[in-house]
């Protein structure tokens, strides 16, 4: 009896491909091309399954001319390049990567938190220009992260990871912004605070973006956010591309509307607004915030245990839609 086919649209780690090897024929890109739209189409021609990425868009338009598609696994836990409905109507199941990476993250937001409050970014391009000649008492003051207030907009798993940081870690005062509130219990575990969204921005001294990318939550940080902010503030996002209004906040740091930023993932990424490269005060990483080999490892096997959960045992592990009558 032959395999089922499935495509692996970007590189994964050579021990997870041997693993879908044993269930699938697999048609793997190891030398990791990110495709256009109409290659990936092309490529998903007569597979069953797929493992993606953030890249892969996956859209009724794809969906339509491969109507043999049962289930796109995608290796990350955010999914907005999934058109989720039109995938339902499809009847192809969505999965993500959800848990495995959530501590990695939270321990990259506080890490990239750090580098902003404290400028070590914008000092470690002056050390290497060979600006340093004295010291001063002022060079390079940055902002108190100990005792401070955090606020986060989004409280999920991630962000109450942050949070638990900031309490237990930092005797931080943890604000939150949430579409529903938390439980009592979880409230009191992570020391937090539920607040509107205007009260966090006026009183936060870091505020921490953790919301899922959706229309809803497209540009959660614009130029009047931006103006409701302390002049002392920072700004971390580790959401996704589209929390923010990337020209706006290029526009506020220049200004210096608010002190300084930490930037993971951006609009329309890997392109970043020109404008974020000629800014100093900064922190600018290429979308790494579960960057370990460990997580990324985890992500991929899960990813690849939702392709292989669902064609030897007939359900993905973590599915993000029901689809009537499209079990394996």
């Amino acid at each position: 009896m032959s395999k089922p086919s499935i495509l692996v649209a970007r590189a994964i780690f050579p021990e997870v491909l041997q693993s879908l090897a044993q269930v699938f024929e697999v048609e793997s890109n190891q030398a990791d091309e990110v495709w256009s739209a109409a290659e990936l189409t092309r490529r998903m021609q007569g597979k069953v399954g797929a493992l993606t990425t953030g890249s892969e868009r996956i859209d009724a338009a794809l969906l339509q001319a491969n109507p043999q598609l049962r289930i796109v696994a995608n290796m990350a836990v955010g999914f907005n390049n999934f058109d989720v409905p039109a995938m339902t109507a499809a009847g192809v199941v969505a999965s993500n990567t959800p848990d495995v990476l959530t501590e990695t993250t939270a321990d990259f937001g506080f890490a990239l938190l750090m580098a902003t409050a404290r400028r070590i970014t914008e000092s470690e391009h002056f050390l290497r220009a060979g600006q340093w000649t004295k010291w001063s008492y002022d060079m390079f003051a940055g902002a108190e992260v100990h005792g401070s207030t955090i606020g986060i907009i989004g409280m999920g798993r991630i962000g109450q990871g942050i949070a638990r940081r900031a309490a237990h870690g930092f005797g931080m005062n943890v604000i939150y912004h949430n579409r529903s509130r938390l439980s009592a219990e979880l409230e009191a575990e992570c020391k937090a605070r539920y607040v509107s969204k205007e009260e966090l921005l006026k009183t936060a001294d870091h505020v921490m973006l953790v919301v899922p990318y959706s229309a809803e939550s497209h540009h959660t940080i614009g130029a009047a956010e931006l103006a409701q902010m302390k002049s002392t503030a920072t700004l971390v996002n580790i959401a996704r591309g589209g929390i923010v209004n990337d020209a706006a906040l290029a526009k506020a740091l220049a200004a210096r509307q608010i002190a300084a930023a930490g930037i993971d993932v951006f609009e329309g990424e890997p392109s970043v607004h020109p404008g974020l490269l000629k800014v100093p005060n900064v922190v600018l990483t290429p979308h790494i915030a579960s960057a370990t080999v460990k997580t990324r490892r985890a992500m991929a096997q899960l990813a690849a245990d939702n392709l292989m959960e669902f064609f030897t045992k007939g359900q993905a592990v973590t599915p993000l839609n029901t689809v009537a009558g499209r079990a394996a």
